[in-house]
């Protein structure tokens, strides 16, 4: 499985390229929230039961979980991606697609019978289906009523999974607020994405079934995220102010980077206020030239006419890639 922001293979491939890198291959938010300073304690002792129970419940609150919610924090959603297929017994599994390339293998190594499907009518039969919502890499979002009706074909033991890594720029989009009426529906959330915090490894499972809350809890074993990531994620997601600050920096951000892209003759067909998702007929070259100055996007081996390019941080990092765009156009 590929992944983006691979800087070590990204210096292989392009050996002369100009350091240091702008990576805008991952999508991760350049400006990450300000780490707060954190109690030594949080480096010395084992992680307190109450206190992952009091970031859970923060976690709540910031996704909008209705009452009755349960919430589970894990090391990363990538570690509830590849831990959740073992929770069912095995069984066909349609994941929508074109979509994160995580999900279809993780289901596949617990037994399951995957298929990537190309809309939600494709997923009858399927006692698993899975969505991300907003997608990645192409940003398409489904509605509520879509994802109801898709979780209600199921059956009784049925699961919907909907992967909203990306909804942080987007709220009004999650399921989390109607999760205690559909107890066969499990949203996973990433808390490193739209925080800028990859490295922390933070993220939550969402889910009224109780019991798969527990199961999953089992899974994850002890302490299942550290000391310094509860710390950091308590702060963060009770932050509400600079949460909604950036959702508006980031929409101006990406509003920037489709002028620079359009400028140079490339056609943004979707994406995120994190992402945008270019269509080209070039897509190869265009990722060659601009690994070459130094630029890192995002390529897709099975869909070769499409590029992903995240968002530039610092004003340098802007400059540049205008001036590779420019210069490359």
């Amino acid at each position: 499985m590929f992944h983006g922001g691979d800087l070590g293979a990204a210096s292989r491939t392009f050996p002369q390229a100009r350091r240091p890198w702008v990576d805008l291959s991952t999508g991760i938010n350049p400006r990450a929230y300000p780490v707060p300073v954190l109690a030594p304690a949080v480096w010395t002792r084992l992680p307190e039961p109450d206190a992952l129970t009091d970031l859970e419940q923060v976690a709540a609150t910031a996704y909008g979980a209705a009452a009755g919610t349960h919430v589970v924090a894990a090391p990363g959603s990538q570690a509830l991606i590849q831990r959740v297929p073992w929770l069912l017994s095995p069984r066909r599994v349609a994941v929508l697609g074109p979509t994160y390339g995580g999900h279809a293998p993780a289901w596949t190594a617990a037994g399951h019978s995957v298929e990537t499907v190309a809309s939600l009518a494709d997923c009858a039969g399927a006692g698993v289906v899975v969505v991300t919502n907003p997608n990645n890499p192409d940003g398409r979002c489904l509605s509520a009523e879509a994802l109801i009706a898709a979780g209600a074909g199921l059956g009784p033991d049925g699961l919907l999974v909907i992967d909203e890594a990306f909804a942080d720029v987007m709220p009004e989009i999650s399921f989390a607020e109607r999760l205690a009426d559909h107890p066969r529906i499990l949203v996973l959330r990433s808390f490193g994405k739209f925080f800028g915090l990859a490295g922390v490894r933070l993220g939550f499972a969402l889910t009224a079934d109780g019991d798969l809350a527990g199961r999953l809890r089992d899974h994850l074993g002890a302490w299942p995220v550290s000391g310094a990531a509860i710390a950091i994620g308590q702060t963060a997601l009770a932050d509400q102010a600079w949460q909604a600050a950036t959702r508006a920096e980031l929409a101006a951000s990406a509003r920037r980077l489709d002028a620079l892209l359009g400028g140079a003759g490339l056609t943004v067909i979707g994406g995120t206020s994190l992402f945008r998702f270019v269509a080209t007929h070039a897509a190869e070259p265009w990722h060659q030239r601009l690994g070459a100055c130094g630029i890192l996007v995002r390529r897709f081996a099975e869909q070769p006419q499409y590029l992903r390019f995240g968002l530039p941080g610092l004003e340098a990092e802007w400059a540049r890639v205008a001036a590779a765009l420019d210069t490359c156009a």
